[in-house]
């Protein structure tokens, strides 16, 4: 999967189209992951206790990967990734296409 936790990426199908977010939890296996403020569910809960109250939590639910194109932090673009290897310490890394920035 070449999208990580913690990377910038925008919607590009589906009901959040157009918005912008930062991704907090990737699953893998299922192809899937969880953004910020993207695909926000509400989901309502009884109460425990007698004197407790119920609540109304709001969470965001994950969408499909091919859904989301990662955001250069350099030129700012929504890009596919590329891998390339710095030749100096022969690791390799996440490159956007459009300016072969590192991400």
């Amino acid at each position: 999967m070449r999208i990580k936790k913690g990377d910038t990426i925008k919607v590009m199908a589906g009901k959040d189209k157009g918005k912008t977010g930062k991704v907090i939890q990737v699953l893998p296996g299922l192809n899937r992951v969880s953004v910020e403020g993207i695909n926000v569910l509400s989901k309502h809960l009884r109460s425990q206790k007698k004197e407790q109250q119920g609540q109304k939590i709001e969470f965001p639910s994950p969408i499909q990967v091919s859904n989301v194109m990662i955001v250069c932090p350099q030129c700012g673009k929504t890009t596919r990734v590329a891998h390339t290897e710095n030749p100096e310490t022969k690791a390799k890394a996440r490159a956007c296409k459009k300016c072969k920035a590192q991400i």
